[in-house]
């Protein structure tokens, strides 16, 4: 199956579960990864048969600066049902949303979460 990816879409938000982070917000990324065929869009050249990346990106951002959320497992299924909802007919999309330098000790340069869609 053939796949259209965009990797590291990054947002300012103000997701997280400590008060500090809801009110100064943190960085963070979101690679999505929708599987469908793309032999009829390369045949015909038409973006009405692949996969608009700019729709990709506003869908994503849709939740990414919406309301603000504790987890970013919540994040991760909201976009992940967003973008399923948008291509019901893909094989399979995947989704990983990263929290860059989140608030703990030791720091890490970012904790992830991923899945894909359809659930099964």
């Amino acid at each position: 199956m053939d796949c259209v990816t965009v990797k590291n879409l990054r947002f300012r938000s103000l997701h997280g579960f400590y008060p500090e982070e809801r009110e100064s917000g943190n960085d963070f990324e979101v690679d999505v990864a929708i599987h469908v065929p793309l032999s009829g869009a390369a045949k015909g050249d038409d973006l009405d048969r692949t996969v608009d990346y700019s729709r990709v990106a506003g869908l994503v951002g849709e939740v990414m600066e919406g309301r603000p959320v504790k987890l970013i497992e919540t994040l991760l299924y909201a976009i992940g049902e967003s973008l399923m909802r948008s291509w019901p007919k893909a094989a399979k999309i995947e989704v990983a949303v990263r929290k860059m330098n989140p608030p703990m000790s030791p720091s890490c340069e970012y904790t992830e979460v991923r899945s894909r869609w359809p659930k099964r």
